[in-house]
């Protein structure tokens, strides 16, 4: 898969989460939430207003730090991909 292939099968699994309806599950949505910060190279602190949020986010960031940006990539498409395959 080109970079490019990569960016756009990216943007179209982000669309696709980002349309769904019902809620996730609670350790999908960490999930998502490190694989895209990584992907999108956005280190920025979590905002939620909860405490105990913002710190199961800063630990899904920490067990990914060491995978690449593409790999984040290629994890959140296999991830949204899983998971609207299985879920019916």
């Amino acid at each position: 898969m080109t970079s490019d292939e990569l960016d756009i099968a990216f943007k179209e699994a982000v669309k696709s989460v980002n349309q769904h309806t019902e809620p996730f599950p609670a350790d999908f949505l960490l999930r998502l939430y490190a694989y895209y910060k990584k992907a999108t190279n956005d280190y920025g602190q979590p905002q939620s207003r909860e405490a105990m949020i913002n710190a199961f986010k800063t630990n899904a960031l920490f067990q990914i730090e060491d995978i690449t940006e593409d790999e984040a990539k290629h994890r959140y498409i296999d991830l949204t991909k899983d998971y609207f395959l299985y879920r019916k």
